[in-house]
């Protein structure tokens, strides 16, 4: 399929001062990266969080806030990533009660395993994007955005 800009959606966890990231193994080596895909035909954003989720680390989860926005444009980047330009939207989750994280019964053929990587540790693991600085940022100030969604919007009402 072909995107002018593709949407891609998030989990950012944090619990006990560790983040959860997905661990892959391939041509660039051992890097993490966190819970995260392409939205599909018909998918909500949130959706999208919660399959991803679910897809990488078989994990039920609630969706919080929006905790920031990802751009990778190849032009601008010599195609690092390859050559779909990406919006990425990393919301903040909490595991619900009674999940564990752990390896999907079929993952990513490179994936190989699933981690709780200490927040102090973050600076020794290679995670794409390099975004470890704002996910310390975020955990420090857990400064939020709002995501409005039209179907929670009131209904104009129509003139009679």
């Amino acid at each position: 399929m072909s995107f002018h800009i593709r949407v891609r959606a998030g989990a950012l966890i944090i619990q006990d001062d560790s983040i959860l990231l997905i661990e892959f193994h391939d041509e660039n080596g051992l890097h993490y990266n966190l819970p995260a895909g392409g939205t599909e035909p018909g998918e909500t954003v949130k959706e999208a969080v919660r399959r991803e989720a679910k897809e990488e680390a078989s994990l039920d989860v609630e969706v919080g806030p929006l905790a920031f926005v990802y751009e990778y444009a190849p032009h601008l980047n010599n195609n690092k990533y390859g050559d779909t330009h990406s919006l990425g939207l990393m919301f903040e989750c909490n595991i619900k009660e009674g999940c564990k994280p752990r390896m999907p019964a079929d993952p990513d053929p490179n994936q190989t395993g699933v981690k709780w990587i200490p927040l102090t540790e973050l600076d020794k693991v290679i995670l794409y994007p390099n975004i470890k600085e704002h996910i310390l940022a975020y955990a420090e100030n857990k400064r939020s955005v709002e995501i409005i969604e039209e179907q929670d919007l009131e209904e104009y009402l129509k003139d009679k």
